[in-house]
């Protein structure tokens, strides 16, 4: 069996601004990777399962704040859902790495769909309690230890390694348009009919993704070489992201983020409430707003067709300004209209990460690899969300929303500059066309573009 390209699996030798294995092997088209009937089916699916998932959360987390009143009790929720990613995600991508993807897909989306079914029926009769909440966002994040590394490296045997930038960017589009339609939805249905709705009709959409599977041509997949059953394995993983800076330093970059920056259900929530004394009509605003931003970073990737680790620094950056900056917001409509970039940016340092570490990645370890990512990335909110919440609530939405941004600009430049070095790269500044010039290059270069020409 195919274990995919060289260029998919090979170590990138600079680590900052040159185009190396970290760049798609051509421009693609920005739509290319749906040319494919497979990957097609895939999509479709999961644009119907992931409007019924932002419906979720935001019914979920409004459920929670109606019943407790309280911020901290918004993050324990997103704690609890994110807590087996940062117990179990690597034994899950060791998992993912020794089975087919399809049937696992099949098993965990079918078990995340009777969980939303289940807390449904308590909703809609009145029984749920914070706990029944509590417990389902547990087992919600039991399912996502394995449907997540399940998910993202099923991609590559989907559409190859010639699409995989293309087929990454679309597939962060699709959960990013789905959130223009979800929250809208959810707010509609909270407002008019209760949350419980919401709940049924996201375990009912699960039936798209899983029909999908069921339709796809297995000859047609690219299978990769699954690992066999052995010691070791998860050691293994670890030493290979740890000797791949290329790697490591990136899944460190948005484990900080994830753990302080994005915690969005927080953040939004305490300002539609608390700041701007609004309703849950107001909370899926600002989450569509960041969606109407995010779907535009994901088709500037996909047409970019480039995964380099100086725009993942930039965009790391610039999130934490504009978080900053919103914090600042006297106004709602102020801080609507910074939603905006604030999804676009946010976008940009996902797609590039997950692009980057798919491509750069053996497909043998690929499981383990984006496991790995995940559990950091997502895994951290066990640790963020609860602080943040505490913060929130006792200084105020305002001084919990700048920390965050504060913590991402701070963590962006310091593994930039680590990035820069291991790279053999040094900050040179000049002129370039006739301009004022600051950027990273070759040590060998730095004198040659010192003076000003």
């Amino acid at each position: 069996m195919s274990t995919g390209s060289g260029a998919a699996s090979a170590p990138a030798p600079d680590l900052y601004d040159t185009k190396t294995a970290l760049d798609a092997p051509r421009r693609n088209s920005m739509f290319s990777s749906l040319r494919i009937r497979n990957y097609r089916l895939f999509f479709l699916g999961q644009v119907v399962s992931n409007i019924g998932t932002w419906m979720q959360r935001i019914a979920q987390d409004w459920l929670v704040l109606s019943l407790t009143g309280s911020s901290a009790a918004v993050g324990i929720t997103t704690a609890l859902q994110f807590l087996p990613m940062l117990l179990f995600g690597l034994y899950g991508g060791v998992l993912v790495d020794r089975l087919r993807k399809r049937p696992t897909l099949m098993v965990t989306q079918s078990a995340m769909a009777l969980t939303s079914l289940a807390l449904a029926v308590l909703t809609l009769t009145g029984m749920v309690e914070v706990w029944h909440i509590y417990v389902a966002a547990l087992a919600l994040g039991l399912a996502t230890v394995v449907d997540n590394p399940a998910r993202q490296s099923f991609v590559s045997e989907l559409v190859g390694p010639g699409q995989l930038q293309n087929a990454v960017s679309l597939n962060s589009a699709n959960f990013q348009s789905a959130r223009l339609v979800g929250p809208a939805v959810a707010g509609l249905l909270i407002t008019g009919v209760g949350t419980g709705w919401a709940f049924l009709l996201n375990g009912l959409s699960f039936v798209a993704p899983l029909t999908g599977l069921m339709l796809m041509r297995t000859r047609e997949l690219h299978p990769v070489e699954r690992a066999p059953r052995g010691k070791g394995q998860l050691r293994e993983g670890l030493r290979y992201v740890a000797g791949r800076p290329d790697l490591l330093w990136p899944i460190v970059l948005v484990g900080f983020m994830g753990t302080f920056a994005f915690n969005f259900p927080v953040y939004l929530s305490a300002f539609a409430d608390d700041v701007f004394h609004g309703d849950a009509g107001v909370y899926s605003m600002f989450n569509t707003l960041m969606a109407v931003g995010s779907v535009s970073g994901a088709l500037l990737a996909a047409r970019r067709g480039t995964a380099r680790l100086r725009m993942l620094i930039m965009a790391a950056l610039a999130f934490g300004a504009l978080e900053i900056l919103a914090a600042a917001s006297p106004e709602l409509w102020m801080f609507a209209l910074v939603m905006v970039p604030l999804g676009l940016v946010s976008m940009t340092v996902n797609v590039t990460t997950n692009t980057s570490l798919q491509m750069s990645t053996d497909p043998s370890v690929r499981g383990r690899v984006m496991a790995l990512y995940m559990m950091v990335f997502l895994g951290g909110a066990p640790v963020g969300a609860p602080v943040v919440g505490w913060v929130t609530d006792t200084y105020g939405a305002r001084v919990g929303f700048a920390a965050g941004g504060a913590i991402a600009m701070t963590a962006a430049a310091v593994i930039g500059l680590i990035l820069a070095r291991a790279g053999g790269l040094r900050l040179a500044v000049g002129w370039h066309h006739g301009h004022p010039s600051v950027r990273f290059v070759p040590r060998d270069r730095v004198k040659a573009l010192a003076p000003a020409a």
